[in-house]
């Protein structure tokens, strides 16, 4: 949901934004800050039924056709602006296939088709585009995806990053198959499919804003694969959400809100490889909110979530994947963590913005 409009009714209670209030960094974290600005400006102009339920793509249902009736379609959009361009790992190009190819794979569809929107900055070598071009054609192969249709724009020298990409993706959802970020009930198990907190840390290696030498990658891949595999075991599935922007705390927030539960995680199951943890110690960041980029969430029916995690561990993508929490009937809407000391502290949104130009 951090990376698609939605109405907020019933999820946030939006801080009404000040008059004459000025677009800051925050409104793009993805964070508190991203929805009050999305139920303010966007949605109260947009809403509609589909953009209501905050989903990570919209659903639709293809009416009336005869040869497709029933049939489910979802439609993602998402736009990149990742500074630098090229990071251990990953570049823009990889990362605005794999973006939109995941936040379609989370409702459970088979991704097929992308458009891609470049805006170019004047005076950006051509070799570079070149070498983003390359690396999105590679990262279509990889997610057996199509880019069919596209646009090009070029701005002035300054005005942007020296690049920056839309991606819009649609796939096929299955006609029985039901995944939602409202489908979370009491007693259904949290999975995470792998370490956290290794695109952002990434990225920010990449711009030398670490005081010391590190092997952290990103994590970014695509995920249509991993799914189709959990899928395979069960349709048990509730909910699936990739926690990019705002990290794996504010996607469980957005989780608990769209469903009205309560979420308990415990902080010894949550996998943060030691580079990742060290970092954001030094820097006085929490793991728990920085992005990701190849990780997602599964909310799972108890009596399915070990053959799920089974069948997860057994792909490249999900070696680390660990059983995290439980869904519990809290109405407050709340996320819980149990720490390693014993001690239990309420999990929040991301409220600022902590690593600009991620994504």
């Amino acid at each position: 949901m951090t990376d698609q409009l939605t109405n907020l009714e019933g999820l946030v209670c939006p801080v009404p934004l000040p008059h004459n209030q000025r677009i800051v960094l925050g409104h793009g974290s993805g964070g508190r800050m991203s929805y009050n600005l999305i139920s303010k400006v966007f949605a109260s102009s947009f809403d509609n039924p589909i953009l209501r339920t905050g989903d990570d793509s919209g659903v639709v249902v293809i009416p009336n056709d005869n040869a497709a009736q029933g049939s489910k379609i979802a439609i993602s959009t998402d736009s990149h602006v990742v500074m630098p361009l090229f990071f251990p790992g990953g570049d823009i190009g990889r990362l605005a296939v794999c973006g939109t190819v995941n936040d379609v794979a989370m409702m459970g569809a088979r991704p097929l088709y992308l458009t891609a929107g470049f805006i170019l900055e004047e005076g950006l070598d051509v070799e570079v585009l070149k070498k983003v071009v390359e690396s999105m054609r590679l990262a279509a192969l990889e997610s057996n995806v199509q880019i069919i249709a596209g646009d090009t724009k070029v701005v002035q020298n300054g005005k942007a990053d020296g690049l920056y990409i839309n991606t819009t993706g649609i796939g096929i959802i299955p006609a029985t198959l039901n995944i939602s970020g409202c489908n979370a009930q009491p007693g259904d198990v949290v999975i995470l499919s792998g370490s956290i907190g290794d695109h952002g840390i990434a990225v920010l290696a990449a711009r030398g804003e670490l005081k010391f030498e590190t092997q952290i990658t990103s994590d970014v891949a695509p995920l249509n694969g991993l799914v189709s595999s959990m899928l395979d075991i069960t349709s048990e599935i509730h909910v699936l959400r990739d926690p990019t922007r705002g990290g794996l705390a504010t996607t469980l927030n957005e989780i608990a809100l769209q469903s009205r539960v309560g979420i308990r995680i415990y902080e010894d199951t949550i996998p943060v490889k030691p580079a990742v943890a060290a970092a954001c110690e030094m820097l006085g960041f929490d793991p728990l909110y920085v992005a990701n980029e190849g990780k997602l969430i599964a909310v799972v029916k108890k009596n399915a979530a070990e053959e799920v995690l089974a069948a997860m561990k057994n792909h490249p993508l999900a070696a680390q994947a660990a059983i995290i929490g439980t869904i519990t009937e809290n109405t407050g809407d709340h996320v819980t963590l149990k720490t390693n000391f014993g001690t239990t502290r309420m999990i929040d949104m991301l409220s600022g913005e902590m690593l600009p130009r991620i994504c």
